[in-house]
C-alpha cells in the first residue's frame, strides 16, 4: 500500500519559532492525514471486492494511479534519470504491483482490519532486509523488537474464533509476502535512489507498471462488471478513492512530509495505519478479538524497539 524513502539531508537556514512552530503544525497534520488514508485503504478494498475479482482489484487501482501520475511524467519527460531505470523498476514491482494484488487478492479471504494489522510489519522486514541484505549495524534492543513483532503475528495466524474459525494461512502468507516486498522496495531506494527525487521515482514506478496493469485489466470483464453488477458503481468508487487518493495523493503527500521533517518522523506512520484499519473492520461488522489487540500492542511494540534506536542514532 506505501514506500519507506531515505531522502539526503539538506542544508537549511535557520528558522524562527514563528516558522518552526508553523512547520511542526504542518508536519503532524500531514501525518494524520496520510495515517487515515492509508488505514483507511483496507476497507476500500474490501468494498471494491464486493464486485470485482482479486486481481481485478489490484490492476484497477495500479491503472488509475498509473493515469494520473502520466501528466506528471509528461511534464518531467525531458528531466526523466533513465539510468535509474532498474532500481526504480524493481521498486514499482515491489512497491506497488505485487503489493497491490496480494493485499486484494488476500482480502476476500481475510478480514480488512486483520489485513491492516499485518501492514504494521512492514517496519519489521524493512529493518530484517537491512541487515541481512544491505549490511546495516544493528543493537539487541531492536531484535527483540522483531522478535515481539514476530510474536504478535503468530498469534494472529494461530488464534481462532467462533465467527471465522481457523485463519486462512495462505492467504496471511500473501500479506507478508506484501510487507516484505515492501521491505526490499525501501531498501533499494535508500542504497540506490537516494539522489532521485520521490515524486519522479513513483512517476517513473507507475509508468513502468501500468500498460501491462491495463493489458490484463482489459483482458477481463472489469468493463461488463461496471456496467452491469448492482453494486458496480459503489465498489469502482472505492477503487477510484483507493488509487487516486490511497496511492497518487497519498504518495505526494508523504512526499511532502518527508521535505518538512525526515524519515524517521515520517515512517512513524506505521503505528496508526494499523488502528485505523481495525477501527473500520470493526466498524463495517468484523469480529474484534482480543488476541488482535494484543498481537497489534505487541507488533507496534516491536516497531517502536526498532525505530527509537534509528531515531537517536539518526
Amino acid at each position: 500500500m506505501y514506500d519507506i524513502i531515505k531522502s539526503k539531508k539538506k542544508t537549511k537556514t535557520p528558522k524562527s519559532v514563528k516558522q518552526q512552530t508553523s512547520s511542526n503544525l504542518q508536519a503532524y497534520v500531514i501525518l494524520a492525514i496520510l495515517s487515515i488514508i492509508w488505514g483507511s485503504s483496507f476497507i476500500l478494498i474490501k468494498k471494491s471486492l464486493v464486485s470485482f475479482s482479486g486481481l481485478q482489484v489490484g490492476a484497477g487501482r495500479i491503472v488509475f494511479a498509473f493515469l494520473a501520475f502520466t501528466p506528471l511524467f509528461i511534464y518531467q519527460f525531458k528531466k526523466l534519470e533513465w539510468k535509474y531505470i532498474k532500481p526504480i523498476a524493481v521498486v514499482g514491482i515491489c512497491g506497488s504491483g505485487l503489493p497491490a494484488i496480494l493485499y486484494a487478492v488476500a482480502q476476500v479471504h481475510i478480514p480488512s482490519g486483520v489485513a491492516g494489522l499485518l501492514n504494521g510489519l512492514t517496519p519489521i522486514f524493512t529493518f530484517l532486509l537491512a541487515i541481512t541484505v544491505f549490511g546495516k549495524s544493528f543493537k539487541w534492543q531492536q531484535m527483540i523488537g522483531i522478535s515481539l513483532g514476530l510474536i504478535g503475528t503468530s498469534l494472529i495466524f494461530f488464534h481462532k474464533n467462533e465467527v471465522t474459525g481457523s485463519f486462512p494461512i495462505l492467504y496471511g502468507l500473501l500479506i507478508i509476502l506484501a510487507t516484505f516486498c515492501y521491505g526490499v522496495s525501501a531498501n533499494t531506494v535508500g542504497k540506490y535512489l537516494g539522489e532521485l527525487k520521490p515524486i519522479m521515482i513513483s512517476t517513473l514506478s507507475f509508468m513502468i507498471l501500468g500498460p501491462w496493469a491495463m493489458i490484463y485489466l482489459l483482458s477481463t470483464d472489469f468493463i461488463h462488471v461496471v456496467s452491469s453488477h448492482p453494486d458496480a458503481m459503489t465498489s469502482f468508487g472505492s477503487l477510484l478513492v483507493l488509487s487516486l487518493v490511497g496511492t497518487f495523493g497519498a504518495n505526494i503527500l508523504f512526499f511532502k512530509l518527508i521535505q518538512i521533517t525526515e524519515p524517521v518522523f515520517s515512517s512513524s506512520v506505521s503505528f496508526i495505519t494499523p488502528i485505523v484499519a481495525l477501527f473500520w473492520g470493526f466498524m463495517d461488522g468484523e469480529f474484534l478479538s482480543i488476541f488482535y489487540v494484543f498481537a497489534l500492542m505487541l507488533i507496534l511494540s516491536g516497531v517502536f524497539l526498532i525505530k527509537s534506536h534509528k531515531a537517536k542514532s539518526g
